[in-house]
């Protein structure tokens, strides 16, 4: 499509691509997914991002590569063999710091309102532990989730959560947000409401 023709994708990418399809891992985030957290990395100047899921380092090289040169990524992912390809990709930049562990002990100890963006790129974050993960985005900050839209990847019994996220996501009183039909779809939620520290 001509659309993506004019995305023009991060340098990186292509390598990270290769070595992906390489070491067969199928999870990756999508070309025009990755467009669009560019630009909600690019609405944020020294801004502090967060993806839960790195995998490969994909959507992470479009989030960079939307990011000013104050700004920082913190990309968590507990399979360290998956995410060795994104350490190599970003090995020089002091701006994305790459953890190797589980989204929910990495949540529990972070500030309430402590994040620009949040992506979250895996399960845990969007249909596990999701009042962690909101909780943590600032006031006028971004919450994204993809593949939203039936995927082949899905295991058994998982289509009926995500109407079920959806519906939870949009009517959320501390959130804005929109469901999008585009690349393997998208929720965009900007948080309206302070976040106000609970216990878990």
């Amino acid at each position: 499509m001509e659309e993506l023709a004019l995305l023009r994708p991060p340098a990186c990418l292509e390598r990270i691509l290769q070595r992906t399809s390489e070491i067969g891992f199928a999870m990756a985030s999508e070309t025009r997914t990755g467009a669009i957290l560019r630009a909600l990395a690019a609405s944020k100047p020294a801004g502090r991002l967060l993806e839960l899921g790195t995998g490969t380092g994909v959507g992470t090289a479009w989030l960079r590569d939307g990011m000013d040169s104050l700004s920082q990524l913190i990309s968590v992912d507990p399979d360290a063999a998956v995410q060795r390809v994104a350490r190599d990709a970003f090995a020089g930049d002091p701006r994305v710091v790459l953890l190797t562990e589980d989204a929910d002990s990495f949540l529990s100890r972070q500030p309430h309102a402590s994040f620009d963006l949040v992506f979250a790129d895996a399960m845990a974050g969007k249909y596990e532990n999701l009042e962690k993960a909101l909780a943590v985005v600032r006031a006028g900050g971004f919450y994204i989730v993809d593949d939203l839209l039936p995927q082949a990847n899905w295991p058994d019994g998982h289509a009926p959560r995500v109407p079920a996220l959806i519906r939870e996501l949009t009517a959320h009183p501390e959130f804005t947000a929109v469901p999008i039909e585009w690349a393997s779809g998208l929720v965009v939620a900007v948080r309206t409401s302070p976040s106000i520290p609970s216990r878990w």
